[in-house]
């Protein structure tokens, strides 16, 4: 499986790779981000929902479980499913329709157990020592085809 690897140094430059990569979204899209606490995945659910939408504050949703926020072309709902007990309180959340209608960030996506779809983005985030790699892979050609349209 193809994968994008970038390395950000800081948080703004993770905010502005996500906020690249964001370009490229489409309703249906999802991107599970994986990686330890304090990784990044907020940071990079941040800057990819403020290059789509006028929010100011993105906040991590670890106690609301998740919030939207409306696009131009689709909504974005960003998911932090830490607290999850078992992947089947996913449909409690609305998150059926939220796969098929919109784009949604899912931080700590293993909680979905085997409902996250098999041809999501997997954005991994892990320490380096520069600061952080992220790698983007996708079991669809055409996911990672869309990516590498943005130069990477």
């Amino acid at each position: 499986m193809e994968k994008i690897i970038r390395i950000c140094r800081n948080e703004e430059e993770t905010a502005n790779f996500a906020a690249q990569i964001a370009g490229e979204a489409k309703a249906g899209d999802v991107f599970a981000l994986y990686g330890t606490l304090g990784m990044g995945k907020s940071v990079f659910a941040r800057g990819f929902i403020q290059s789509l939408t006028n929010a100011e504050e993105v906040p991590s949703p670890t106690f609301t479980l998740v919030q939207s926020y409306e696009a131009l072309d689709f909504e974005i709902y960003h998911f932090d499913l830490y607290r999850l007990k078992s992947p089947e309180e996913i449909f409690e959340l609305g998150m059926e329709e939220a796969l098929y209608e919109g784009v949604c960030l899912i931080e700590w996506p293993e909680k979905m157990g085997g409902y996250l779809p098999k041809n999501c983005f997997s954005v991994q985030i892990a320490p380096h020592p520069e600061g952080r790699e992220i790698s983007i892979s996708s079991a669809s050609a055409e996911k990672i085809t869309r990516l590498k349209s943005l130069g990477f």
